[in-house]
């Protein structure tokens, strides 16, 4: 039997670190050549990373939430016949050492002989009635939804009488059974009745620390570097589109049913598509590190979409060169393939202007980030229905809706921010304007 060292591949596009997201084995699992065995993330995309070769688990080469170099440990494995790993070969440098090693190994050769046991510490002297009674307040926890407090029937029985939830009372007996002396510190202290104003009313005292890590720790940093480099400015403006909601109605009555149904997000689109004709320096990208704009006559448009990991942004190309119904379907296509985590790599980066709504819950205005290293950002509230003067004086019903737009100051001039979102406007409010070239 020899020892196989599974390394950090060097996967491309000069990426020298990753972070580690998930282990799909652990010591001890038995594993098949090309085997998931772990994920690991990019600053563009999350990589499975299969097993070179058969074998037994003996080491995992760090923690979730570890970033690791492109040379690193990452799994050590029992193979037949020599592997990979000399006897007398040198231990890996510390900067590519493991944090921590989960072994298996069992051999005699191997095994450190644990330390004596410390003798056991005399029993505390019983602390008085009243300090116990502060502890007991003091130690009232929550417990996770679905847990059955351990108690008596008797204590069951007092605790439903006096209207305490035990899901909230510490127990101080063996297990953390609850005694009756439990019941009688919560409600000195510790918490107050359900008759006395409802179990919404008790004190909770739970904390939970989560880390952040994989895509989290991504947007996170994202995030923080596009408001830390980018003088942001926003634009709101109402739109009427009465209009469009017709026109987008008809049309999915007309073609609903074989071209697939039509949302505002494409006629959005074609918007922007024919507005950014006249304002260039919106579709472009800023390397403040070199002092240069890039200016494309290409849309690659971005689509902020929510995922169950958290916000990330696919990437429509060449939204100038698609109609209504190959636009939304792309838009439905990259979506998809972010929230299933299916998207191709070149669908994650590379936008030149981005997207975004929240639908239904759109909100009246919004201040959205911009998607660094893109000088601007467009964001669609919510559609609302309210009563509007017409030209003849007359009270009507409207739908309007906002667009909430965030631009780089340094790049994009307050004059021409607020013209390219009065010409979207004017595309939106005649929409017949959209299919005239």
């Amino acid at each position: 039997m020899g020892i196989y060292v599974i390394r950090m591949p060097d996967i491309g596009e000069g990426i020298a670190e990753v972070e580690l997201v998930a282990w799909h084995v652990q010591p001890g699992d038995t594993v098949a050549e090309d085997q998931p065995i772990a994920d690991v993330m990019t600053d563009k995309a999350t990589v499975e990373i299969p097993a070179h070769v058969p074998g037994k688990v003996l080491a995992l080469g760090g923690a979730v939430g570890q970033v690791l170099a492109v040379g690193a440990e990452l799994v050590r494995l029992e193979v037949e016949g020599e592997g990979n790993l000399k006897e007398n070969q040198a231990p890996a440098p510390a900067s590519q050492a493991p944090a921590a090693i989960e072994s298996v190994a069992k051999s005699p050769a191997a095994a450190v002989p644990a330390p004596a046991a410390p003798a056991p510490a005399p029993a505390p002297a019983p602390a008085p009635a009243s300090d116990r009674s502060a502890a007991l307040r003091a130690a009232a926890v929550a417990r996770h939804p679905g847990e059955r407090p351990l108690a008596s029937p008797a204590v069951r029985r007092a605790a439903q009488d006096r209207g305490i939830d035990l899901r909230f009372v510490h127990g101080s007996g063996p297990a953390g059974q609850i005694r009756h002396e439990d019941l009688d510190a919560y409600v000195a202290g510790a918490g107050q009745p359900v008759g006395q104003g409802g179990s919404q009313y008790v004190q909770r005292h739970g904390e939970e620390q989560i880390p952040v890590i994989g895509l989290r720790r991504k947007i996170a940093q994202k995030m923080q570097e596009a408001k830390r480099r980018i003088p942001h400015f926003s634009y709101v403006e109402e739109i009427d589109v009465t209009e469009l909601e017709q026109l987008r109605q008809r049309l999915n009555q007309l073609h609903g049913a074989t071209r697939g149904k039509l949302t505002l997000l494409p006629f959005l689109a074609r918007a922007m598509v024919l507005a950014l004709r006249d304002f260039p320096q919106i579709n472009a990208r800023y390397d403040d590190e070199a002092g240069t704009v890039t200016r494309y006559e290409a849309v690659h448009l971005g689509v902020a979409t929510q995922t169950d990991a958290g916000l990330m942004v696919p990437v429509l190309r060449h939204a100038e060169s698609l109609d209504l119904w190959n636009c939304a379907a792309g838009i439905v296509r990259v979506a998809e393939g972010a929230r299933t985590g299916k998207a191709a790599r070149e669908e994650l980066s590379g936008s030149t202007i981005t997207l975004t709504s929240l639908g239904a819950l759109g909100g009246i205005a919004s201040t959205p980030v911009i998607n660094h290293p893109e000088v601007a950002i467009v964001g669609v509230n919510r559609m609302v229905q309210r009563p509007m003067f017409g030209s003849d004086g007359q009270v009507v019903a409207r739908q309007l809706m906002n667009l909430s737009s965030s631009f780089d100051h340094r790049v994009v001039d307050g004059m021409d921010a607020a013209r390219f979102i009065q010409a979207m406007r004017a595309l939106l409010e005649t929409p017949a304007l959209l299919f005239v070239e």
